[in-house]
């Protein structure tokens, strides 16, 4: 960036990505090199501590409802079935819990938050099914981490390779229900990028102009090291440090939304 005489130098992404922008910022502090560093939180897991919620969660949380949509669609056009739903978030449950609160025909969410005991899981499944012929679970793809054990392997950008929660979860299913004699069929719904991979919707078009614009106006000013974001309804600039010193945000259990997911599912307490 010396080399190119680059003065302004915008960084998107989550924890990982501000944590470069912190190093690169250090970096040319120390080769005495005037370059404005700004970041702006983009993710869509909502895991980026101290702002409101980062742009693109909105619109993956509008596309995973429609996924919950179609397997409830296919639970209650179906006899005795089952509508399984993976949902991305490999260290949160923000989309599987807000999609499900938005959708309100999910009968269980499981997210990596939660502790979950597989018995327990089971036999509620088990007692829905009895009671109305069909059931729709959504479970959040870090689950695959905390219902099944994952190894220690990595992957090329070095976040840890999770065991797939997905078809674990669908096999067990069938399994416990066939043990019970029950008839029982799964449509399994995996959407992947499917709900990120889309055109943003409206509130996020607006939302990403902004902070767009902050941004530039940050750099303009001459701010270095510091993110842009909402915070309190307010659009303020955060040293990078305070983003990347306090680790992901995660869905606390004893929230209101943790309770309104409870509350639009049912669901008891699988620990």
């Amino acid at each position: 960036m010396q080399r190119r005489n680059v003065r302004q130098f915008f960084v998107l992404g989550g924890d990982g990505t501000h944590k470069g922008a912190m190093q690169a910022f250090t970096s040319m502090t120390a080769i005495n090199h005037e370059c404005a560093v700004v970041g702006v939180p983009k993710t869509i897991d909502n895991d980026i501590t101290l702002v409101d919620q980062t742009f693109g969660f909105d619109t993956a949380c509008t596309e995973a409802r429609k996924a919950i949509d179609s397997a409830y669609v296919e639970a209650t056009t179906n006899a005795n079935c089952i509508g399984l739903v993976k949902l991305m978030g490999r260290h949160c449950g923000w989309i599987a819990a807000l999609a499900s609160i938005a959708a309100r025909n999910a009968d269980v969410c499981l997210i990596p938050e939660m502790s979950i005991d597989l018995d327990k899981l089971m036999e509620y499944i088990v007692e829905v099914m009895k009671r109305q012929k069909y059931a729709v679970i959504v479970v959040a793809q870090g689950c695959g981490d905390t219902i099944i054990s994952s190894g220690k392997s990595t992957d090329a950008g070095g976040n840890k390779v999770l065991a797939d929660v997905g078809p674990f979860l669908k096999d067990a299913i069938a399994k416990h229900l066939k043990k019970l004699n029950m008839p029982c069929s799964i449509k399994y719904i995996d959407p992947t990028y499917m709900i990120r991979a889309v055109p943003a919707n409206a509130f996020d078009s607006i939302y990403c102009s902004v902070l767009a614009q902050m941004a530039v106006h940050a750099a303009l000013a001459g701010f270095t090291g510091i993110s842009v974001g909402k915070v309190d309804e307010r659009y303020v600039m955060l040293p990078i440090h305070s983003i990347v010193d306090k680790g992901a945000r995660k869905v606390d259990l004893h929230s209101r939304v943790f309770e309104r997911l409870l509350n639009t599912t049912g669901q008891p307490s699988f620990a």
